[in-house]
């Protein structure tokens, strides 16, 4: 099974429970080495999703 990176970005921040640095909650960032492919990808999709809030309001600034 092939690996997709790790997203963390060494910037942790939370915002309501969401890391500012890569957009992943932090159950999510527990969970990563446990997650299969296509988990992980469900997972960096959440978290680009959240990362493009969080820049547009503002509270994402790297």
């Amino acid at each position: 099974m092939s690996k997709l990176k790790n997203p963390c970005i060494k910037v942790c921040g939370f915002r309501h429970e969401i890391c500012v640095g890569c957009g992943r909650s932090r159950d999510e960032i527990r969970a990563w080495k446990h997650l299969d492919k296509a988990g992980r990808r469900t997972a960096l999709a959440l978290a680009d999703l959240r990362l493009l809030e969080l820049a547009a309001t503002g509270r994402r600034k790297y």
